[in-house]
């Protein structure tokens, strides 16, 4: 592995250490500063004000990296990331932890440009492979990270905003010593329009058969939100598991995330092709899901684990299809697109699950996840569209 390659990878990674840190802790952060016990829709209220600034800021940021190259932007979004921790790690009152929520969706919606400089540094027949290892290496951030989590917040609950600020201050040293520039064209001479978030998802209708895609990560991202809104809850609910029993849960889906996308999508779309190589990952889910929706032991929920990874593993073969859509010029601004529409999906969907959560809690906790199974059935002619053998043949 190249020296950027390894440093955009060890950046991601410290990056999801940072965030999953976080996970374990935010239920009870929100009983304490609300003095309430209904706290599923503050959850869902933060996390689609995340998901909101992430929306607008995405594209601008991709298109910022295309006109000033990917590592001053990276460079800017990591150093915010560390002031906002340290902001947060003050926020006492529901009003400061919105606008620490707002801060953060700003300054972590770097993925697009992440994935641009992976797209700037590879050849297109190595993408998939590397978009793979891209989530592995945030998976491996979320075996470290909430579990930290869960054990830093019984000593104090803000501790691991400090440790992530740390870390995130890490991931700036890091990247300003050791991260060289991806990008080496000249700049395109865009009009200051094209930082217009809206404005943006025109261009989408200048490249060919591209909606489908958009759409499936739409859908993936929305079912995705489930997870961040309700794990905590349900783990609570259903096992009375404390934040160490969320964290370790969590770090343990990381884990199997990490091998399955390190080493499996290659060789699944290899083998199966990229159509059905998605279609094995959502039955995957599907089935996941229907198992943790009955369980009433937690082992349960650790023993289907590896079954429950396997179905993320069509995600790096959509992200070559797309990233072979455009110019290398526009790598950022389409990535921005991409992680905008993933974003667009998290404004909606948390209060979606929050809202059928707060439903279902009194009655049967589980049932959050058959709604998530409901969603993939519903939306599989969008998906097969998405994936029709002319896209998928195209390697």
């Amino acid at each position: 592995m190249n020296r950027p390659l390894f440093i955009i990878f060890s950046t991601i990674a410290l990056d999801a250490i940072g965030i999953g840190l976080i996970f374990p802790i935010l239920p009870s952060l929100l009983r304490d500063i609300t003095h309430s016990t209904h706290i599923a829709m503050y959850i869902g209220i933060l996390s689609s004000l995340y998901a909101a600034m992430q929306f607008i800021f995405s594209p601008v940021l991709g298109v910022l990296s295309d006109k000033f190259g990917r590592r001053p932007i990276l460079l800017l979004s990591l150093a915010g990331s560390a002031f906002n921790y340290v902001f947060l790690a003050y926020s006492h009152n529901l009003l400061l932890l919105l606008i620490g929520r707002v801060i953060a969706g700003m300054t972590s919606a770097n993925m697009s440009v992440a994935s641009a400089y992976l797209v700037d540094i590879s050849k297109p027949d190595q993408r998939a492979k590397y978009f793979g290892l891209m989530s592995a290496v945030f998976g491996a951030g979320f075996i470290i990270g909430p579990i930290l989590g869960g054990i830093l917040g019984e000593y104090w609950l803000r501790l691991p905003f400090i440790i992530a600020a740390l870390l995130a201050g890490l991931n700036f040293v890091v990247a300003y010593l050791a991260l060289p520039e991806s990008k080496t064209s000249i700049p395109p001479k865009d009009s200051a329009t094209s930082l217009n978030p809206f404005k943006v998802f025109s261009s989408l209708r200048s490249i060919s058969s591209v909606f489908p895609l958009i759409a499936t990560f739409f859908i993936f991202s929305a079912t995705g939100e489930a997870y961040a809104v309700c794990w905590a809850l349900w783990g609570h609910a259903t096992f009375q598991w404390n934040g160490f029993g969320v964290g370790l849960s969590l770090a343990t889906f990381g884990l199997c995330q990490m091998l399955v996308q390190a080493f499996i999508p290659q060789h699944a779309s290899k083998r199966f092709g990229d159509r059905n190589t998605v279609l094995i990952g959502i039955a995957c889910s599907c089935i996941a899901l229907s198992i943790m929706a009955v369980a009433q032991q937690g082992w349960v929920i650790f023993a289907i684990m590896p079954i429950f990874a396997l179905g993320s593993i069509g995600t790096p073969s959509l992200q070559a299809l797309a990233s072979q859509k455009v110019s290398p010029e526009q790598q950022g601004q389409f990535q921005g697109i991409i992680a905008s529409t993933i974003s667009l999906a998290s404004m909606f969907a948390p209060l979606l699950f929050s809202s059928l959560y707060f439903q279902f809690q009194s009655a049967w906790p589980g049932a959050i996840w058959l709604s998530v199974v409901l969603i993939y059935i519903l939306s599989l002619p969008i998906v097969l569209r998405s994936i029709k053998p002319s896209l998928a043949t195209s390697k």
